[in-house]
């Protein structure tokens, strides 16, 4: 069978799924950790930013005619505190005196123009960036109290605050601006997702190349499965799976082994049957076919003759199949399990095999106990046994049946006075179409025994076949007991014909 290749295979889709769920799950944690690190690295730099009012006020030591952030004017307790009467001095003043540390700007505006800026080199400059210089006159025009944001300029993102200066007597409008670059502040966190980003594409690689290993040896039983399977036909049912492990699929393995077994034994015993049905037929169809190419037409007593055997023989086929439909039946349906009384069971087989003629039949010995199964198809089977003794023995015989029980299983057995069964061939005698020595019983097919052995395997157990002093055979059926109530052959009643007393194990 030719299989129909598919765009995508397990091993890929499985890959495919675990890896993208560790891609989300590290982007995930990546994002996360970034925005954590970027809104902390922001909120210190807008601490920063807001600190510089009282640090403006302190440094300063501004008088009640300044008016720096809020527009109140501020009292101070020093009587010696410098006196500022331009906007320009007050400005002046701050700039030379806080010093902005490395990464951050200072700039002194009055009036929309940059007036002064650090002469140290601690920090950067950002008085020639005019285009900064007017977004933040813009940002300010009406503002009263400081202003913070971010734009875009020359050295890149900066944020900045922007306080408002003013002095009584100077219409001046002053601002005092500090500075900070973003992109030198959050440096460190742009590292550590690049790092990130590198150690969890390190990750994927390694769940990608140890994935498709792994996966590939997950999904080898299956893939042998699925090439065992193409493999098995109907000619050829002996391919098998290595069972080695003891997980999910070593159970499979094991399951699939048995069901091939079950199928193999299933395929044998229909390849068997109908190599015995063809064996079977054959005869009659021979002999029927023989007698009419031989038969004088003009002769009656030999059509008559032919007739007579053809009928026969017709007569033959047609219980044969009856008989294979039988065994069918037992071997196919659902047994009704129930407990059945094994003494009850005997009188039961005494009453039906006392109606079979030419032979004297008496129950010998009888059981107590329970046994689990079918109460119809073990009498089917137990009188199977008695016909099957009425053939072999000889006319005006007496066979004796009975039951015993023992601590494990129960035994219905019969007893015959026929010519016996060699040891060689008790066991073949069960096996369909098969009889002891070859020998062909008038009206048999050969399947009684074989239906017995199938109902008794059918209750989980078998039968055997032993030898009786003076002759004959013992055919037994051995049935597991579900429980024992007694352990004693039951006192004989009237009207049983015993002959003797005994245990046949």
């Amino acid at each position: 069978m030719t299989r129909t290749p598919r765009p995508v295979s397990a091993r890929v889709r499985i890959l495919g799924a675990i890896l993208a769920v560790a891609c989300v799950g590290l982007a995930i944690v990546g994002s996360v950790t970034f925005v954590v690190q970027r809104e902390r690295v922001l909120e210190e730099v807008d601490d920063r930013l807001d600190a510089q009012v009282e640090i403006l006020q302190t440094v300063t030591r501004t008088d009640e005619s300044t008016e720096v952030a809020t527009g109140t004017p501020l009292a101070t307790a020093d009587p010696d505190a410098d006196s500022f009467t331009t906007v320009a001095d007050f400005l002046d003043a701050a700039i030379s005196r806080i010093v902005p540390p490395r990464n951050e700007a200072s700039l002194a505006i009055i009036d929309g123009i940059p007036r002064f800026s650090p002469r140290t080199l601690t920090g950067f400059d950002i008085s020639g960036d005019q285009a900064f210089i007017d977004r933040v006159v813009a940002d300010t025009a009406s503002a009263t109290t400081p202003v913070r944001d971010t734009v875009a300029a020359e050295r890149g993102s900066l944020r900045f605050i922007a306080i408002p200066v003013q002095i009584a007597d100077d219409p001046s409008r002053g601002l005092y601006v500090r500075a900070i670059d973003l992109d030198t502040e959050l440096e460190p966190v742009t590292t550590s997702i690049i790092t990130y980003s590198i150690a969890a594409g390190a990750v994927l690689l390694s769940i990608l190349v140890v994935g498709w290993f792994v996966a590939g040896r997950l999904l080898s039983p299956l893939q042998r499965l699925r090439d065992t399977a193409d493999s098995i036909t109907l000619t050829d049912l002996g391919a098998r799976l290595p069972a080695e492990g003891n997980d999910d699929i070593t159970d499979l393995t094991r399951t699939v082994n048995s069901m091939l077994d079950r199928l193999e034994g299933s395929v044998d015993v229909q390849r068997q049957l109908l190599d015995d049905v063809r064996h079977e037929l054959k005869t009659p169809i021979t002999i029927v076919r023989g007698h009419l190419e031989l038969m004088d037409p003009h002769d009656v007593d030999d059509v008559a003759s032919t007739r007579d055997l053809g009928i026969a023989e017709l007569d033959r086929m047609t219980r044969l199949v009856e008989d294979i439909d039988l065994l069918a039946a037992v071997d196919g349906e659902d047994y009704s399990m129930k407990q059945v009384d094994v003494d009850d069971l005997t009188d039961r087989v005494g009453e039906l095999v006392a109606v079979i003629p030419a032979h004297t039949w008496s129950v010998q010995q009888r059981a107590h106990g329970v046994v689990l199964g079918d109460e119809d198809r073990l009498l089917q089977a137990w009188l199977a046994l008695a016909d099957n003794a009425s053939k072999y023995t000889p006319s005006g015989s007496p066979i004796e049946i009975g039951s015993v029980t023992d601590d494990v299983e129960a035994r219905l057995w019969v007893k015959d006075h026929g010519p016996g069964i060699p040891p060689a061939e008790r066991r073949r005698i069960f096996r369909r179409f098969d009889r002891a020595q070859g020998k062909r019983t008038v009206g048999g097919s050969g399947l009684g025994l074989a239906i017995v052995e199938t109902i008794t395997k059918a209750h989980g157990g078998h039968c055997s076949v032993g030898d009786t002093p003076g002759g004959g055979a013992i055919f037994t059926i051995h049935v597991p007991l579900e429980h024992v109530t007694a352990e004693f052959p039951a006192p004989v009643r009237a009207g049983d014909v015993v002959l003797q007393r005994e245990a046949f194990g």
